[in-house]
């Protein structure tokens, strides 16, 4: 998936993704135990995959890109660190 896709999602549906991506990463290594994974490629995609998830969030929640979930709680944060400057000033 792509990380544009991904931005459009909101926090929510991330970490639902997420939960996701991780099963289907248990299931494919269960798989590959086993002897019955049909396509090797797509543990790498999916191990990819989550990396772009947890960026996506650990980006929202230091406030460097704002998700549509969670574009409340990282404009908070701006806002109380303005007013701060402000003060000083």
């Amino acid at each position: 998936m792509k990380a544009s896709e991904l931005r459009e999602q909101s926090v929510e549906e991330l970490k639902g993704r997420i939960d996701d991506l991780e099963e289907e990463s248990f299931n494919l290594r269960f798989q590959n135990t086993l002897g019955q994974l049909s396509n090797p490629i797509r543990m790498r995609d999916v191990r990819r995959d989550i990396a772009r998830v947890r960026t996506l969030l650990q980006e929202n929640e230091q406030g460097i890109r704002t998700l549509p979930g969670g574009a409340a709680a990282a404009g908070d944060a701006s806002t109380s660190g303005g007013a701060a400057t402000a003060k000083d000033e």
